[in-house]
């Protein structure tokens, strides 16, 4: 896949320059992938959320990553999934984009996304994975200085359905054209 790839792993351990944190609006932490990084990242990373004084929906905040193997946390806030009729679709893709200028405007060449409000928010991970992947590509297109983009699933079963909808949206598409 170039520079992007798909993989099953635990998003704290990457080794990518910026993690991206599927937040909430407050950024002090809470379940799934955001409790876990900040876990894992330790007390500091709380200290520096704080006076960010949240970030809203779709948009994306900048933070050192501490006792992580990754330099940096890019924050962002994903839509809660209603029935798809509420924008959630474009606020998602916001997020991705945010995220990825955000990397850009500070020199960071390599992002590891989690799958985006698929969790406790409740986006249909199918559905999200088209956004996800629409706008990330998109992002590379355009920006031949990123490195590498890496969506990491949580496990193997979302890493499928974010395979067969890359195979689905970009089978015909070569790598090198990016």
């Amino acid at each position: 896949m170039g520079r992007f790839e798909i993989v099953v792993g635990d998003i704290t351990a990457s080794d990518a320059e910026a993690i991206v944190n599927a937040a909430n609006e407050s950024l002090l932490g809470g379940g799934g992938v955001d409790g876990a990084i900040h876990r894992a990242a330790g007390p500091e990373l709380l200290e520096e959320c704080r006076k960010l004084r949240g970030c809203p929906t779709g948009q994306a905040r900048l933070t050192g990553g501490y006792r992580l193997r990754a330099k940096y946390v890019i924050h962002t806030v994903g839509p809660v999934y209603r029935d798809g009729a509420h924008g959630e679709a474009a606020a998602l893709a916001s997020c991705y984009r945010a995220s990825l200028e955000t990397a850009e405007a500070r020199g960071i060449r390599e992002v590891d996304f989690p799958s985006i409000s698929t969790g406790v928010f409740h986006y249909p991970v199918a559905q999200a994975a088209a956004v996800a992947e629409k706008a990330i590509m998109e992002f590379l297109r355009a920006h031949p200085a990123m490195r590498r983009v890496r969506m990491v699933c949580h496990d193997e079963a979302a890493a499928r359905v974010y395979r067969q909808t890359y195979n689905q949206l970009y089978a015909g598409e070569k790598e090198q054209r990016l």
